[in-house]
């Protein structure tokens, strides 16, 4: 006699939409495209279920036991146990151990403060980049780390363009980007080793860093003078010109670059980075960099 069905999802349910014509004639065509639609569906469904527990348990200050959870979102127990161990294993989710009761975790109040920062340093960049762009009358970027990855959030130029936005979240390696360098020319040879442990230095184009040595001899020069290049090292006929963003902490945070073509010989990196250097120091000014700000007061007494 075939069990009842309970009516709840539970881990070995596939949406109804997934058995739809094109998905039958690729498993009638070919299974193993088949498998892989199914483990993709089967992800994908996961995803968004762990999202429904994040967003339930936002509302509730006191958290929900695991029952409850599966009651409002009609799902099996062992689909909500699975997900929620997931969570809190990355700190997403943490657990009353006294009630039994999952509520939202650390995790969040990490990543909001990542965004609100990210969006801070947005608007404290906004003018100075602006200001940039109209004395160099070149491209200007700020961009930020994130991992072992370069990470646009801004560009601007001198002339209105919906390009502006196609670069942003985009990425780029650090060692042949001047946006790259400026990010970690203050670190300690030691904390770079580690970070760039995997990376394979890719040679781009012809003036590619070839190795982490040739990296730590361009980072030591790059310090010294206060700021970084990229030398048609990433994309060719392109030359840029980066500095650091420090935060109230002293930390480098963000640097924001100048980008011309090499096909104008007139412009130099010398007479670029003047510029270049005073934004990224009013940018770190306006998030609190006591340095400069002591620099500041001395100049002006």
């Amino acid at each position: 006699m075939p069990e009842e069905s309970s009516g709840r999802r539970g881990e070995g349910d596939v949406d109804a939409v997934f058995f739809n014509t094109a998905f039958q004639y690729r498993a009638c065509a070919n299974g193993i495209d088949w498998l892989r639609c199914a483990a993709v569906q089967n992800t994908v469904q996961s995803i968004d279920r762990a999202f429904d527990i994040i967003e339930l348990l936002s509302h509730e200050p006191k958290g929900l036991n695991l029952t409850k959870i599966g009651t409002l979102l009609d799902l099996h127990k062992s689909t909500v146990h699975r997900l929620l161990s997931v969570l809190k294993n990355r700190g997403y989710i943490e657990k009353e151990e006294t009630s039994g009761h999952y509520r939202l975790g650390p995790g969040f109040v990490e990543l909001a403060s990542l965004f609100l920062n990210n969006i801070e340093l947005k608007t404290e960049a906004e003018p100075h980049l602006r200001q940039l762009s109209q004395v160099t009358g070149h491209t200007v970027f700020l961009a930020t780390l994130q991992g072992r990855d370069v990470v646009y959030l801004d560009k601007v130029e001198q002339f209105n363009s919906l390009r502006k936005y196609s670069i942003i979240g985009q990425r780029r390696p650090i060692f042949c980007t001047s946006l790259g360098k400026a990010l970690v020319m203050h670190r300690p040879a030691g904390e770079l080793r580690d970070l760039l442990k995997d990376v394979t230095f890719e040679k781009f184009m012809p003036n590619t860093l070839a190795d982490f040595d040739a990296l730590l001899k361009d980072l030591d020069v790059s310090r010294r003078r206060g700021w970084t290049a990229d030398n048609e090292e990433f994309e060719p006929n392109i030359r840029c010109l980066g500095a650091p963003i420090f935060d109230y902490r002293g930390i480098v945070v963000a640097a924001v670059s100048a980008v011309w073509s090499a096909f104008n010989p007139a412009i130099t990196f010398e007479q670029t980075a003047p510029h270049v250097i005073e934004a990224a120091r009013q940018i770190s000014l306006r998030l609190g960099y006591a340095k400069f700000r002591a620099e500041s007061s001395t100049s002006a007494s």
